[in-house]
């Protein structure tokens, strides 16, 4: 486990960024494409967090994309759940689909190796890969780009070029001359805690292959079906049982694999693979729809221009290239998920395993809810207004098929991964800025479903205002994010006009205070008869059957972004508020020997790894102190992001750690999720233009800003004096130029009135 961010750095002084060689390595030539990409993109390094705990996708994808096709590695832990770490040096297969910074690993479906030699169906050992299947690759020779990816295989001579559209990958391999070439697919690999339950393949014809994957891991009943495609002709396609082959044409079983073999190399051969939840047909349709023809290039560089227009919704102007770097790759990883779960014809499987028709909008999956709605979520509105609604649909639409809006949806499954209701907020976010893409009431009514279940400790809430944490684990974690989700309700319930449903949600929103223990200033959990816990030490957790979803007393204290006001009363007022707050980023203790490696880079026991701590440090505006708010901002962003594989402090969770970074560079930050409210911190560019509706543009405009210069003097809002801390959405959404000047000493009295502090008002 982490206990800061110092270890990253030691370590990423001998690392590589795109390609650069190690020490002592032997240059070879590349084969690798080379092609004009727009500047914000070429600033884009994909192996940044793809060592550490970052857990990042590397390979090639779209914008929100269905496939996310790249290297995996034999799984060798949990720093593995992306598949592909940046440590590794042996590579199984190219599988079409991973994950993105998530805590734990799943898909790797539709596993594929070029090899030569005689065939081999193991993946072989990180000791020995040619002992079956695997290889030896080095980062001298591999190059990743958002759209694209190559590797050399070392020990075959062999090159690997990938790219994508939304549902279709598109393998291309170059094989060394006078030897036998094999490409196996393998459907028995998966990504370490994914397992088959039934596969299955058919040769069709001599160009193509289809068949299906159901498997069982974090998604418990995961289907997927495929087609494969191929430019040159398959004439020997061997089938197998496992390892034992089979005679015919198709095969069913558990792991089944197929090995295409050429007994004299065919020197280059390029695989479409399409990829479907509903049928092999709607795979082979998804390919003629996005990839009729067999043009490389075209398809990598329709890639890139996706990439390019999502890319330049922000401009910033900066002589920090390191900076830039980390700018743009948190851009790009607030886009690799969620994914698309449909077909090119909008039909998509439900969370019921039920196949539907087009259902009027794109659906989605893949959102890891607990972490994305402090900050994705706000960030989608500015940056992808055009997918706000079908997120929401999404949400919706699986809560018609299962009974509850999605805790962390994942390819068909409900994984319950995480604590809280946190579609909630996502939803409120986009009605209350204006979204009119879904249904208010329906949603409204999923939301109500939701929270007055009686699972997961709900029911205590409903019945007592707290959960007992002799009743239920990590009782104080899920009843703080149950109110914050409540707080979400309330502000929808009240522009609609539903009154009784509006102070319902309001007194929930306020049952935190439950578990603030006044005697020691923090929160702690209570037994069933009322009693506070004992014995209690705010610096201890337990990952497992604990009071705290990865997190302890001191952490989760903070977790009330919906009523900060409310805390500071609680804690005696400004100055309390501010002298504990300050306590925190100083604290030093042991959390215990079983406490989550989430909790990682830690300042104090402030633990910016970790998603509960991120709005922590934009609290102390509410109190008047916004110069503490920019000093801890520019503290964190130096110290947890930069351009290196190790340049994130903890796993990237779907895009929630950089959508953080993007939010706070610019300047402001949704300290609330669902309120529109942005708290200004520091801003670390010179210049930033961000893209809005109708062609509008926001500009945030650093003047004398530097290292040195961390701390706002004074605001100018389209010319006029502006002495407010916060910034709202609307003026956001409205255009115009907001210019800080900056200096190197505090404003003590910026944001220091009362009328200038940010609020959360219901």
């Amino acid at each position: 486990m982490l206990t800061g961010f110092k270890i990253g750095r030691a370590l990423a002084l001998s690392a590589l960024v795109c390609g650069s060689i190690q020490a002592g390595a032997q240059v070879k030539p590349t084969t690798a494409m080379t092609f004009k990409e727009s500047t914000n993109l070429a600033a884009v390094d994909p192996y940044i967090g793809s060592g550490g705990h970052g857990h990042v996708f590397v390979g090639a994808s779209v914008p929100f994309g269905a496939v996310q096709v790249g290297p995996t590695n034999i799984v060798k832990g949990w720093d593995w759940c992306s598949g592909y770490h940046y440590s590794d040096s042996v590579v199984i297969g190219f599988s079409q689909m991973h994950l993105s910074g998530t805590g734990i690993g799943d898909l790797g479906d539709v596993l594929m190796m070029p090899y030569t030699g005689a065939i081999r169906t193991n993946r072989g050992t990180q000791e020995n890969p040619t002992s079956g299947y695997g290889s030896h690759y080095s980062h001298s020779r591999e190059k990743v780009r958002p759209g694209y990816y190559y590797v050399h295989l070392d020990d075959y001579n062999t090159d690997v070029e990938l790219t994508a559209t939304d549902r279709v990958a598109l393998h291309r391999y170059t094989f060394p001359k006078d030897q036998q070439a094999n490409i196996i697919v393998d459907l028995k690999e998966g990504i370490g805690w994914d397992a088959p339950v039934e596969t299955y393949f058919h040769k069709v014809d001599d160009h193509t292959l289809v068949g299906y994957r159901y498997s069982k891991g974090w998604a418990v009943d995961q289907r997927l079906w495929f087609t494969i495609k191929s430019n040159v002709a398959l004439k020997e396609v061997t089938l197998f049982d496992g390892d034992k082959q089979v005679s015919g044409t198709e095969v069913k079983a558990v792991a089944t694999k197929a090995v295409i073999s050429f007994a004299q190399s065919p020197g280059q051969v390029m695989l479409k693979v399409g990829i479907s939840p509903v049928s092999s047909e709607h795979a082979t349709a998804n390919i003629n729809a996005e990839m009729p023809g067999w043009d490389f290039a075209k398809v990598v560089n329709d890639a890139n221009a996706k990439w390019e227009k999502e890319l330049n919704k922000i401009d910033i102007q900066t002589n920090d290239e390191a900076a830039r770097r980390t700018f743009y790759t948190a851009m790009y990883h607030t886009m690799i998920a969620p994914i698309l779960f449909n077909d090119h014809d909008g039909s998509y499987r439900g969370t019921d395993k039920k196949a539907y028709p087009n259902p009027g909008f794109n659906n989605y999956t893949v959102f890891s809810l607990w972490d994305i709605y402090r900050s994705w979520g706000p960030l989608t509105t500015i940056l992808h207004p055009d997918k706000v609604s079908d997120f929401v649909n999404s949400m919706v639409t699986i809560y018609k098929q299962q009974g509850k809006l999605p805790i962390w949806p994942l390819v068909g499954s409900e994984t319950n991964c995480m604590v809280g209701y946190h579609a909630v907020p996502i939803i409120v976010d986009a009605y209350l800025k204006g979204f009119k893409g879904f249904n208010a009431n329906e949603a409204f009514e999923a939301m109500k479903a939701s929270s007055t279940r009686d699972d997961l400790g709900v029911k205590y809430v409903k019945e007592r205002g707290y959960i007992p944490a002799d009743k239920e684990y990590e009782s104080v974690s899920k009843a703080l994010e149950y109110a914050i989700d409540d707080w979400c309700i309330a502000a929808m319930a009240k522009k609609l006009g539903k009154t009784a449903d509006y102070e319902y949600y309001k007194k929930r929103a306020g049952y935190y205070k439950n578990y603030f223990d006044s005697s020691i200033k923090f929160v702690r959990p209570r037994m069933s008869d009322g009693s506070w816990k004992t014995p209690y030490d705010p610096f201890n957790s337990i990952h497992e059957k604990g009071d705290f979803t990865e997190g302890n007393g001191w952490q989760y204290t903070w977790l009330v972004p919906q009523d900060v006001e409310g805390l500071i009363k609680l804690m005696g007022g400004d100055a309390a508020f501010t002298t504990k707050l300050d306590s925190l980023f100083t604290a030093k203790g042991d959390m215990g020997k079983e406490a989550s490696s989430d909790i990682s880079g830690l300042i104090g026991m402030y633990a910016h790894g970790n998603e509960p701590s991120h709005h922590v440090t934009y609290m102390y505006a509410f109190a008047g102190n916004q110069w503490k708010t920019a000093e801890k901002v520019r503290q964190v962003m130096r110290d947890f992001y930069f351009d290196k594989p190790e340049g994130l402090a903890g796993n990237e969770d779907c895009g929630a750690m950089s959508s953080w970074y993007v939010f706070s560079s610019l300047g402001f930050y949704p300290e609330n999720p669902a309120n529109g409210i942005y708290v200004i911190g520091s801003p670390l560019f010179n210049k930033a233009t961000v893209a809005v509706n109708d062609g509008k543009k926001f500009t945030v405009q650093a003047i004398n800003n530097s290292a040195d210069n961390i701390y706002v003097q004074s605001i100018k809002l389209n010319g006029k004096p502006y002495t407010k801390s916060y910034i709202t959405h609307n003026d956001v959404e409205k255009g115009g130029v907001m210019e800080i000047t900056m200096g190197n000493k505090p404003n003590l009295n910026f944001g220091k009135a009362a009328a200038d502090r940010p609020f959360n008002k219901l």
